[in-house]
């Protein structure tokens, strides 16, 4: 359809409205959507590595003083240790990502809130990677030795301690991808709520 239009020979194309709140609309459901899924995964990454830490802490629960503990050897502090520091870590995102969702903005400002979970997601999933890999290759050890025959029961409570906390690194690893994610959208428009 066209219309009269005097400057240029009498026609110009029909330019069909737009509806400028329409776009804005459908990124923020986007972003919603994104943010749901980073709260899921901080949720799983919290979940996984709480358990792991408490799964280690149980194998001392033994009342005779000739079995092993889990402070007796430095591979499995580490498992502690780690997936203690992915516990809180992940508790601390998941508040931040309740208080994005539920406001409409970062906990802090864009920028650093962009790059501070870049970062921490980062150096977070390497900790717990290096702790469960060092506990798997003491577990292997130990099942090689008379401990897993005379304590059944602390090897098994370490495997699945050592087990949940590489879950807990499958999901920080989601959540680190997606904050790359959020980094490179920041770094290409300058703001990450245009995803």
């Amino acid at each position: 359809m066209r219309s009269a239009h005097p400057q240029n020979g009498g026609e110009t194309p029909y330019q069909i409205p737009t509806h400028p709140n329409f776009q804005s609309t459908v990124s923020l459901r986007k972003l919603r959507r994104f943010n749901y899924l980073i709260l899921i995964f901080r949720v799983a990454t919290f979940s996984s590595s709480l358990a792991s830490f408490v799964f280690m802490l149980t194998t001392s629960r033994d009342s005779d003083p000739s079995s092993p503990r889990w402070y007796h050897f430095d591979a499995f502090r580490l498992v502690v240790g780690a997936n203690a520091i992915v516990a809180i870590y992940s508790l601390f995102e998941m508040v931040a990502s309740v208080w994005e969702i539920s406001r409409g903005s970062t906990l802090f400002s864009e920028v650093l809130q962009v790059w501070f979970d870049f970062s921490h997601d980062q150096v977070f999933a390497y900790l717990l990677l290096s702790a469960d890999s060092a506990g798997t290759a003491l577990a292997r050890v130990l099942k090689g030795m008379d401990t897993c025959t005379a304590w059944s029961a602390f090897c098994i409570e370490t495997d699945i301690s050592i087990a949940l906390g590489f879950v807990g690194f499958l999901f920080l690893g989601f959540s680190s991808v997606l904050s790359g994610f959020r980094v490179a959208c920041f770094v290409i428009k300058g703001s990450r709520f245009h995803l």
